[in-house]
């Protein structure tokens, strides 16, 4: 694939949203309009038949395409490198359908071992049921990477850094042995955001987004995005066009809405995660703290691929199940919720919360114990979130 290159910078592109065709926006309306209409008008029936058999069209019928979610495509397809992009209902419909378009009955999936809990039950439980074989391995080790992508693998799937082990992999050596047999290779890269990596550029095939997160970032909107090579987005689309988890236009809106201060925020997010890393691992109650920046001096992986350590780490408690609940209960400015990327401070129990429905073996595989704490860091004061941190523990 060749890698994209953009006209603008990140900060830019993600303020002055892209459009196709740049009338659209930028005569009179300073924000991208939302054109909330379920269908369009066609001059006549030959036009109608050109787009009904068209790829991706965006002004004939929304479940199709929209030129509001066209906007919101092109714009995170810039700021991801990709060739085109594809915006869904939920981050697990962008997922799903990347999935479903690329694999058939025999194929087999090799993923790493800790992922989110909806993409390891899709994997592990839903897929099996339509012949879909799979195998899950330790990502970090190549020497596991190296045996498992053989020729009959049909998708290599990564997160990174994951969830909610902050495990950190590195996208190029495994693309490059991917693609030595011909295997695609997808990332969600939700927990990173584009502002912080972009896999693309490290020989990714797909980037997959909870648009949910970080791109819409004020924890009022559902969304997914596809993102990646031409012909991959266009098989995805027609998948997505028979299954039906469009993006409605208005949550289109709401993410563009968000990604125009994404640069702004993920500069906050950064900085607040790595000083509530440092406060926990100097905790005596806290026995490990799992964060991209506190590894990066050892791990050049980390630098290599990252701009930024992001907002998201999990830490472990010394005073096991406990102490990890109490914990999670007593914080107070910190909300505990699932989700993430807000501008507020979430914090949860992921093996009873986010990957509760995985089996205890799943669970024990990714390293998901009673004792890990996961936090979406905010963007409030760092001084009130460590405040609220430490009385928390200490309760």
């Amino acid at each position: 694939m060749n890698k994209k290159k953009r006209e603008l910078e990140f900060d830019s592109i993600a303020v002055h949203s892209v459009s196709e065709n740049k009338s659209d926006v930028n005569i009179k309306s300073v924000v991208p309009p939302i054109y909330q209409t379920s269908t369009f008008e066609v001059p006549n029936v030959k036009t109608g038949a050109e787009y009904a058999n068209e790829v991706h069209p965006t002004e004939f019928y929304t479940r199709w395409g929209n030129p509001t979610t066209r906007i919101l495509e092109k714009t995170v397809s810039e700021l991801e490198y990709g060739e085109d992009a594809i915006a869904t209902s939920s981050g697990m419909s962008a997922i799903s359908m990347a999935i479903l378009s690329t694999v058939k009955k025999g194929d087999k999936i090799v993923a790493q071992k800790a992922l989110y809990g909806g993409t390891e039950e899709l994997l592990t439980n839903v897929l099996p049921q339509y012949g879909i074989k799979y195998e899950l391995i330790d990502a970090k080790e190549i020497n596991e990477v190296k045996k498992a992508l053989t020729k009959d693998v049909a998708l290599f799937y990564m997160e990174t850094p994951s969830n909610p082990t902050m495990d950190i992999i590195d996208i190029k050596e495994c693309s490059e042995i991917a693609n030595k047999n011909n295997i695609p290779v997808f990332v969600d890269n939700t927990f990173a955001s584009p502002y912080n990596q972009n896999p693309i550029k490290r020989g990714a095939s797909i980037v997959l987004h909870s648009a949910t997160k970080y791109l819409g970032g004020h924890s009022d909107v559902i969304g997914g995005i596809i993102v990646g090579e031409k012909e991959r987005v266009k098989k995805a689309w027609k998948t997505l066009k028979i299954f039906g988890p469009c993006l409605s236009p208005f949550d289109s809106w709401l993410v563009l809405r968000g990604i125009r201060t994404l640069p702004v925020r993920m500069k906050q997010h950064n900085k607040n995660a790595m000083e509530l890393a440092e406060f926990l691992s100097n905790n005596k109650n806290v026995s490990k703290v799992n964060y991209p920046g506190l590894s990066s001096k050892k791990n050049k992986t980390v630098n290599e691929q990252m701009k930024g350590y992001g907002g998201m780490l999990s830490f472990e408690m010394k005073g096991g199940f406990n102490q990890a609940r109490k914990f999670v209960e007593n914080v107070k400015l910190a909300r505990l919720a699932v989700s993430l990327g807000g501008v507020e401070t979430l914090v949860e129990h992921p093996a009873s919360m986010t990957h509760g429905m995985l089996s205890e073996e799943l669970k024990k595989k990714a390293g998901i114990t009673d004792v890990v704490g996961r936090t979406s860091v905010g963007i409030e004061d760092i001084k009130d979130i460590i405040n609220d941190f430490d009385n928390a523990i200490i309760n």
